[in-house]
């Protein structure tokens, strides 16, 4: 490896280790409680109809119990509510543990006996998320267990109507495909929750069964979204310490005004507040607590069944997981209240600002704030209270008697709780109607806390500032200082709307006097989604935000709102800096899947670099420097730039369709709901923007991945060396044109009847095997030439220096073994290292489909539907045709030059329309493979050399040539040579063979010399050696003709040899190209 690349390729490893870390590591800790048992759980399997066991013989059914519960409905007689929970990828049906333990321990606090039957389904942990050709068939199980289920309640009479789901990850996704199914009935679901399931697109696409169910799905819930009006859907995403699903993704594709479809973050939730990882998001308390209590409010207390209503839904929606009101709008029975008017319970407030502390001791306290005076000089009344009891507290009074109010109308409807208390804000033109404002602050039950609300003004508490350019690194800060005489501030973020945008929001806290006061609390408020995030600090203090976004604004008409409430006479100042990790790991994090796509990129144009090496020089580059060369952007970036462009005109659009050209692959849209924005319709610029980076981190990848893979050949090989022979020859690994064809017919049969993936397994272990004998034979030929007697030379200066030997053993003044022997081997193996790395990312992509079917085995040995089968029978011909490639039968091969010059344009193509369809890369890696294999076999199959080829290169002296026979066919090569004598040595490695060769002039008639070798003589290297000599007429062109057969020694046919032809006289000039195109062509 060069230093220069060394360093180069280490700083983008770096970058790349920065963006990870960042990505898993770049978050707050996990401040989910933990969910208990207090008692042990079990699981009954639900007996399910016998077509459906045998359908589906790898799921289940189970009801979740604990103890007395347990033993109850031991019998299935069951009278709750079913709610039925979807584990996702790998997930297991146990995961309903959290759901169903606390759902118990609610029901024994509730009135009626009122309870949950909580259910689960057992999809044997697939890998949905990798492979999709169990989605469909999950999906159709799923029906088959909702009708079991509500089978059960037949008995009651009013036996429920619908089942509740709760989908984790690809649970949620398999949810709402049950609406695709053509006999489902709607009304048997009308309420999804799902949890950290990606809605708007797959994380990884590997193969098509996964894209065709998301379109499926997408296309039912757009075409016919009227008719599932009354489907109420629940989206939640994990924030940021969901690294496997980004909450992006979770956005549900529905119509923008359809409001009984919702998506938020998990950080947004009241009562929650915090980011979750992509498991703890089922056992989090928080929100377990916040998904029991929605299902409790939704039951009728009259058919002890979750209410058909979608606008009862939506409102207890609403108040979990969204906004937490003190009460549900349906409580509000009558808006007038009448307040006791008792007059030293009474205090009229003429201040602009209410800072009151309640007693130990329990007492009746309201507060009167007179409007007429502040409507027009204020336009909002803000008050807080860390008494978070769910209470009115908060009125609008309508008749007051002297200084007390006697009826008003409750105003906290609008409460919003925050994480340390709750906030009530209330805009004063809403408020013609109420004369005075009534804040209560009674404790009768003796519990203490503070209260304090103020008058403010929107403009005089708003304040902007720009946020600093994406590429200024740190260096560049933005801030404002709030000198807070008020309790709540906000400050606009300008430009502040794109997801690779990452900021450190610092914001420090000092105030004059130290006392007790309420914690400060900031709140980074997006509007065009719910992804709000709160960071709770004492005062005085300095607090980090980390300032992303988990979607892009879809129009100009809103910013990012930085909101701090905070504490009075204190001054609060707010940094902003550019944060370069948080932007890498922004960039893995929206721009991931485009990683690998590029270091696929990185291989194909290595390997045609590797290619045009070898038709230039006849020699093979190292692995190595073709992979550090593989980082082309001026060939690549710009091209797809271009490309994109000529795609995105309507003209070319129309044309492209014509010809079925499919469209350009880009990654999901960063819009929230984007498949219905205006916007979302185009591609995205940015990412055009940020494909530099990312394909040097692909070429990074490839670069130390190639580096590791050679590192894994040596040490294996180093451990296989022992069970096997030393070799000196570079056709060690090869196979017979019969065994290809029978290897590649039995694998062929093996990929159908099982998996495509696992021949394809079988078959990289082939050529894997092919370089690891390479890599034995080019340890053993160099130290057997390290081990080669050295000759004393006189220096100089008089001292004596050792010379090495180039010629190690002879025959007849002929090396046994040399240089160039060594050299054919490396140039073997360094062609072959290149294309292991490009026949690997098959092997990778087809993994999941390998695991999948390995994990089933026990149930189906047949993989159906197997993505991968299509690709199996040329990916395996590939493979076992490129064994026997070597740098000799490329460089003389016609097809060289055209086959060096496919990787570039696959690669501008594989970019792309590759970045969503993964699975798409197979096809342009068998696109650059498939010709690569077909010259391969061309050479090995006539086995001729061209004249002019090979004189071409030959030297004045010691002339050699080395050749690969394949046993049954013979080597016919004419030379116009100028000498009389020649020396034809035949070298047979392993085992002494006996063959025939003769040699004959074209125009003499008959043969001047027909010979048969001999055993040989036995040398220490394991090669046998003949010499036979022959005169020659100069003038006329020769012909030898080598024809092996089979060992009478070990009846084996003997896969390799090597011949050597040596001119021994000197002074032999070789031909040029004009003279050796005059020599008759080989018959």
């Amino acid at each position: 490896m060069k230093p220069a690349a060394v360093a180069f390729y280490g700083a983008a490893l770096g970058l790349l280790a920065v963006g990870l870390r960042e990505l898993l590591t770049g978050f707050e800790e996990n401040r989910c409680s933990m969910t208990y048992m207090f008692e042990y759980p079990e699981y009954r399997r639900v007996a399910l109809p016998r077509r459906v066991a045998r359908l589906y013989p790898a799921y289940g059914l189970y009801l979740y119990g604990e103890g007395v519960y347990a033993q109850e409905t031991r019998a299935l007689k069951l009278t709750g509510t079913p709610v039925l929970f979807l584990p996702g990828n790998a997930g297991s049906y146990k995961q309903a543990r959290s759901l169903g333990s606390v759902a118990l321990r609610k029901a024994e606090n509730m009135d009626g006996g009122l309870h949950l039957n909580v259910f689960t389904v057992d999809f044997n942990e697939e890998l949905v998320a990798l492979y999709g050709g169990s989605l469909v068939r999950q999906t159709h199980f799923l029906h088959e267990c909702i009708k079991a289920i509500l089978r059960l309640y037949k008995h009651l009479k009013t036996p429920p109507q619908s089942v509740a789901l709760v989908g984790h990850s690809m649970g949620g996704v398999v949810a709402r495909a049950l609406f695709t199914l053509p006999r489902f009935n709607p009304h048997l679901v009308s309420l999804i929750i799902t949890q950290a399931s990606p809605h708007m697109a797959p994380v990884l696409a590997l193969d098509p069964y996964l894209l065709d169910f998301y379109d499926a799905v997408r296309l039912k819930w757009v075409n016919q979204a009227n008719k599932l009006r009354n489907v109420t859907v629940l989206s939640v995403g994990g924030g940021y310490r969901d690294y496997q699903v980004r909450s992006g993704l979770t956005s549900l594709p529905c119509l923008p005004r359809d409001p009984n479809k919702l998506s938020l973050v998990v950080t947004a939730v009241p009562r929650t507040w915090v980011s979750t990882d992509h498991l703890s998001i089922v056992w989090c308390k928080e929100l377990v607590l916040a998904t029991v209590r929605v299902f409790f409010d939704l039951i009728d207390a009259e058919t002890r069944q979750f209410t058909d209503s979608p606008e009862r839904k939506l409102t207890v929606l609403n108040h979990h997981f969204i906004k937490h009101p003190v009460r549900m709008l349906r409580d509000v029975q009558n808006s007038s209240i009448s307040i006791l008017d008792v007059p030293e319970a009474w205090s009229e407030v003429n201040t602009l600002r209410l800072s009151y502390s309640t007693p130990k001791e329990g007492q009746l306290k309201y507060f009167l704030f007179a409007l007429s005076s502040r409507r027009k000089a204020y336009s909002h009344f803000y008050c807080r209270s860390n008494n978070m009891e769910t209470s009115s507290w908060v009125f609008g009074c309508v008749h007051t008697n002297g200084s007390s109010c006697v009826r008003a109308v409750d105003l906290s409807m609008g409460t919003e709780l925050l994480p340390p208390y709750k906030v009530l804000i209330l805009s004063l033109s809403d408020l013609a109607s109420v004369t005075h404002l009534v804040v209560s602050a009674s404790n009768l039950n003796g519990k203490q806390f503070t209260v304090e609300c103020e008058w403010q003004r929107e403009e005089s508490q708003t304040l902007s500032v720009s946020v600093p350019h994406v590429l200024s690194f740190g260096f560049t800060v933005s801030d404002v200082t709030v000198n807070s005489s008020g309790l709540l501030h906000n400050i606009q973020l300008l430009h502040f709307h794109q997801v690779y945008q990452a900021f450190r929001i610092n914001v420090v806290s000092q105030c004059r006097v130290n006392r007790d006061r309420l914690p400060s609390v900031y709140r980074i408020r997006v509007s065009w989604f719910r992804e709000d995030s709160f960071t709770t600090a004492s005062v005085p203090s300095a607090a980090e935000i980390s300032g992303m976004l988990h979607t892009s604004r879809p129009d100009d008409s809103s910013e990012v709102l930085l909101q701090l409430h905070t504490a009075p006479n204190c001054q609060y100042k707010v940094s902003l800096r550019t944060s370069f990790p948080k932007m890498l790991g922004q960039a893995l994090r929206f721009c991931g899947p485009m990683v690998p796509v590029y270091t696929a990129v990185t291989f194909l144009l290595a390997c045609g670099g590797q290619l045009s090496t070898i038709l230039k020089s006849g020699r093979a580059a190292d692995m190595s420097q073709t992979v550090g060369r593989g980082l082309q952007p001026h060939k690549i970036n710009l091209p797809i730039y271009l490309l994109h462009i000529l795609l995105s005109c309507s003209h070319f659009q129309e044309i492209s369709s014509i010809i079925s050209i499919p469209p350009e692959d880009t990654l999901p849209p960063t819009f929230p709901d984007g498949v219905f924005n205006e916007r979302a319709e185009s591609p995205e610029e940015w990412p055009h923007l940020l494909s530099p980076l990312l394909y040097l981190l692909g070429a990074a990848v490839a670069y130390w991945g190639s580096a590791l893979l050679r590192f894994l050949i040596r040490l294996i090989s180093l451990t296989l060396a022992p069970l096997h022979r030393p070799s000196v020859t570079r056709t060690c690994g090869t196979l017979r044109l019969r065994t290809q064809l029978l290897i590649g017919l039995c694998l062929t049969v093996t990929g159908w009847a099982s998996c495509g993936a696992l021949a394809i397994f079988a078959s990289s272990l082939l050529h894997l095997y092919r370089v690891l004998r390479l890599q034995m034979t080019e340890r053993s030929l160099s130290h057997m030439l390290n081990l080669a007697p050295r000759k004393q030379k006189p220096a100089a200066n008089g001292a004596v220096e050792a010379e090495p030997q180039s010629k190690s053993n002879e025959l007849h003044g002929v090396p046994l073994l040399s240089e160039s022997a060594l050299q054919e081997v490396r140039d073997d193996l360094q062609l072959h290292l290149s294309l292991s790395v490009l026949l690997m990312l098959p092997v990778m992509l087809s993994a999941p489909s390998l695991i999948h079917w390995i994990r089933n085995l026990r149930f189906s040995t047949r993989l159906d539907p197997d993505p991968w089968w299509l690709h199996t029978v040329p990916l395996i011909f590939v493979y076992l045709l490129l064994i026997n490639c070597d740098t000799l039968q490329l460089s003389n091969s016609r097809l060289l030059p055209v086959i060096s010059c496919l990787p570039l344009p696959l690669a501008i193509t594989m970019a792309t329309f590759s970045s969503l369809h993964l699975y798409r890369v197979a096809y342009f890696l068998l696109a650059a493979l498939v010709p690569l294999a077909f010259c391969c076999l061309c050479s090995q199959g006539a086995a001729e050399l061209s004249v002019d080829r090979v004189l071409s290169g030959w030297p004045t002296q010691d002339a050699v040539l080395s050749y690969c026979l394949q046993p049954g066919h013979g080597l016919k090569l004419e030379l116009l040579v100028k000498t009389k004598n020649l020396e034809v040595i035949l070298e047979f490695q392993q085992y002494p063979v006996h063959g025939r060769f003769e040699v004959s002039q074209s125009n003499n008639g008959p043969n001047i010399q027909t010979g048969s070798d001999k055993a040989g003589e036995h040398h220490p290297s394991g090669m046998f050696q003949t010499v036979q000599s022959f005169d020659l007429n100069p003038a006329e062109p020769w012909t030898l003709l080598v024809q092996p057969e089979r060992s009478d020694i070990s009846q084996k046919v003997v896969d390799g040899y090597r011949r050597k032809i040596r001119t021994v006289r000197e002074g032999i000039l070789p031909p040029s190209r004009s003279s050796a195109s005059k020599v008759p062509k080989p018959s």
